[in-house]
This record gives C-alpha cells, sequence and structure tokens, in this order.
C-alpha cells in the first residue's frame, strides 16, 4: 500500500495553497470526539495529501484544548502512514533566531492536563511505547536532504519544550528551560509526538521560530511582532513539505 502523508498545519498554516485540489474534506468522529477541523484529502502539486489545522479553520482552539487523540486516531483510521506536523516557536538557543526553521530532535513535555495517551486504561489494554527518539530519523533525514537541495536553511536538531499556554511564559521559566537544555518552546508538540508514536506512525516536526522567548531581549512580546514574522515564514514551511514529498516521491 502506498504511503499516504499528513501535514498538520499550525499556527498561520491554516491551508496548503492555491494548487492544493481537494477531493473531499470529511469531519471524523472518533472514539475521542471530534477533530480539530475537517480533514482535506486531495492532490498537491502532484501529491496526494491529507491537511489538518491543528487550531481549527480559524484559530479558534487554544494549544490546551485541542484535541490531539481525536486528531491523530482520525488521521491513522482514514491510511495516514507519515506527519509532517508545523509548529510556531519561540526561540532560546542563539541558533534558533526569529525567522529561523528547525527540524528538532528531542522533547521535554512541560504540560499537565492534557489526554496524552490512547493507553489510558479504559480499554484494558495498557502499553509502554519506547519514546527515546521522539521523532521518526527517517522522516527527519527526508526533510533535511530537501532543504539541503532546495537551498532552505533549516537547524538540524534540538530539544522543543512544550508548555501548556496559552500564555507566553515568563523570563524565569525560560531561564529554567534553558538550564533544562530546551532550544526552542512552543505549546503544541505534546502529546502530538507522542501520540503518533503509540500509533505506530512516522512523525517529524518542522518549527519556525515567531519571537525570542521571554527575557532574551528587554522588551515586551507582542501578536503583531509575532504574526508578522509568521506571515513571513509560513511560505517557506509550505515549500519545504513540497520538496520533501518530491524527493520522497522520486
Amino acid at each position: 500500500m502506498a504511503e499516504l502523508y499528513a501535514v498538520i498545519g499550525g499556527s498561520g498554516l491554516y491551508t496548503l495553497d492555491e494548487q492544493f485540489e481537494i477531493e473531499t474534506a470529511r469531519q471524523i468522529q472518533t472514539p475521542y470526539g471530534s477533530t480539530s477541523a475537517e480533514l482535506q484529502i486531495g492532490d498537491w502539486q502532484g501529491h496526494r495529501v491529507v491537511f489538518l489545522p491543528r487550531h481549527g479553520a480559524s484559530h479558534q482552539i487554544p494549544p490546551h484544548k485541542i484535541n490531539y487523540r481525536a486528531n491523530l486516531w482520525a488521521l491513522q483510521s482514514i491510511g495516514v502512514s507519515h506527519i509532517i506536523a508545523a509548529n510556531a516557536v519561540g526561540g532560546i538557543d542563539p541558533r534558533y533566531q526569529p525567522l529561523a526553521l528547525g527540524l528538532p530532535d528531542q522533547i521535554i513535555d512541560y504540560t499537565s492536563n492534557r489526554e496524552h495517551t490512547f493507553f489510558d486504561g479504559e480499554s484494558g489494554e495498557v502499553e509502554h511505547v519506547d519514546f527515546t527518539r521522539p521523532y521518526s530519523q527517517p522522516l527527519r533525514e527526508a526533510i533535511m536532504r530537501a532543504a539541503s537541495k532546495g537551498h532552505i536553511d533549516l537547524i538540524d536538531g534540538g530539544t522543543y519544550g512544550c508548555t501548556n499556554g496559552p500564555r507566553l511564559e515568563t523570563a524565569a521559566e525560560i531561564k529554567k528551560f534553558r538550564i533544562d537544555g530546551c532550544s526552542i518552546v512552543g505549546m503544541t508538540g505534546m502529546p502530538e509526538a507522542a501520540l503518533a508514536r503509540e500509533l505506530g506512525l512516522e512523525y517529524a516536526s518542522i518549527v519556525l521560530v515567531v519571537n525570542w522567548c521571554a527575557g532574551i531581549e528587554d522588551k515586551a512580546i507582542t501578536m503583531d511582532e509575532i504574526t508578522k514574522v509568521l506571515n513571513q515564514g509560513v511560505d517557506t514551511i509550505r515549500q519545504l513539505v513540497s520538496d520533501t514529498l518530491s524527493r520522497i516521491d522520486q
């Protein structure tokens, strides 16, 4: 069976582009409730793709209210085997400055009170999945090759610290996260990555840095600045995902 790729769009990426020819759009009810939005299935630049906006079609769902279990279960139920996720993040490591694109290889989960596993005991089945390397290395390598071929600057590696949101972090929290080894901070990396692993899906995250984290610069963080960077960087994410799919098809 041919591999089916899904793209999960984060902040700023609520659709692919005008070349995405949607064949069907399905709101799927799952054992865990409904998905964030309709799953859009169609042809994108010659690739069969499923697209799902994580925050909903108009960014109406905050990070801690996203039904991650329904989203991942629904994607697997229609045959998705690989997921490329887009995530907006703040930068801590000097390499991860605003507008930088990165491909993290580790994650630390600081979230709480999220439905974070399919093995919650209700089904009578418990499984402890290996999560030593939380992202699919073959998929990461495919994305890195596409970036190199397309002359897109992409940082290889780094640790994603995932917080609850929707508020941004304090300067003291960012100081702690730096000590913990975090390179970037976002609000949607978990439990998405872990749920994908539980379902046996190949999963990788492309992050776009939209601001320096609290305390890195001596000024307040504004949503106007974040939105400006999102608008500048989102097309590069689209191009990188498209280039990745093209190289995989080849």
